[in-house]
C-alpha cells in the first residue's frame, strides 16, 4: 500500500488533479461511540479500471507521522493493525466516484487529519485534500435537546387531540345553553317517549292496587 503525505487545506473545495477532480469535507465533527463517515468523491477523465487505487491515511494532531488505514484496488483492504484495526468500513462505490469510508466506535484518540488519495491511471495527482476530524463527548445540552425533540414528537399529537375535544365540548355546552334560553321545545318523539313512560307507571300502580284487593278478598273468604 502506498502512503501519501497530507498537504494542509481549509474549507470545502474542489481540487483539480490532472484529470482527477476531488471533493472532501475540510472538517468533520463526530461523537464518541457514534459511527462517523469520512466523505471523499472524485471524477476522472478515464474510465474506472482494476488499476484504480484508493488510499486513506491518518496523521495524529501535532505529528508528521502518517498511518495507512485503508487501501482499495478491486477489493477492500482495511488496516489490520494499529489504532483503527477492525474499525474502518468501506461505504463507497468507485463506479459512482465515491471513495468514502466510515469509522466505528470513535474515541477522542481518533482526532487528527485524514487524507484520501485516488489514482486512476493514466490520471495522476499532486495535491491531496484532507479532512480534520474532531471527536467529542455528547454534552448535557445535546442530550437535553434530543430529549426535548422526542417529547415534542410524542406529546404534541396528544395535546392537539385534547384541545380539539375541549373545543368540541365547549361548543356543545354553548349550544345547549342557547337552546334552553330560547325556550327549546321537545320534539314529538321525546314527548311520546315521556307519555309512554307515564302510562307504564300508571299501569304498574293499577296492577299493584288490583293485587292488593285480591289479597284482601281471599283473606275475607277464608274467615
Amino acid at each position: 500500500m502506498q502512503q501519501s503525505g497530507a498537504a494542509g487545506g481549509r474549507g470545502c473545495a474542489l481540487f483539480p488533479l490532472l484529470g482527477v477532480l476531488f471533493f472532501q469535507d475540510a472538517h468533520v465533527r463526530g461523537y464518541v461511540g457514534e459511527k462517523i463517515k469520512l466523505k471523499c468523491t472524485f471524477k476522472s477523465t478515464s474510465s474506472v479500471t482494476d488499476k484504480l487505487t484508493i488510499d486513506w491515511t491518518y496523521r495524529p494532531p501535532s505529528s508528521s507521522r502518517t498511518e495507512s488505514i485503508f487501501h482499495y484496488q478491486s477489493f477492500q483492504y482495511p488496516t489490520t493493525a494499529g489504532t483503527f484495526r477492525d474499525r474502518i468500513s468501506w461505504v463507497g462505490d468507485v463506479y459512482k466516484g465515491d471513495a468514502s469510508i466510515s469509522i466505528s466506535s470513535p474515541t477522542l484518540k481518533d482526532n487528527g487529519t485524514f487524507s484520501c488519495a485516488v489514482k486512476n491511471p493514466p490520471d495522476v495527482h499532486h495535491n491531496i485534500p484532507v479532512t480534520e476530524l474532531t471527536v467529542t463527548e455528547r454534552g448535557f445540552g445535546t442530550m437535553l435537546s434530543s430529549v426535548a425533540l422526542l417529547s415534542v414528537l410524542v406529546f404534541l399529537p396528544s395535546a392537539v387531540v385534547v384541545v380539539l375535544l375541549l373545543v368540541r365540548m365547549v361548543r356543545k355546552s354553548e349550544g345547549l345553553q342557547k337552546m334552553s334560553k330560547s325556550g327549546y321545545k321537545k320534539s314529538s318523539i321525546e314527548v311520546s317517549d315521556e307519555t309512554g313512560q307515564e302510562e307504564g307507571d300508571d299501569c304498574m300502580a293499577r296492577l299493584c292496587v288490583r293485587c292488593a284487593e285480591c289479597l284482601d278478598s281471599d283473606y275475607e273468604e277464608a274467615y
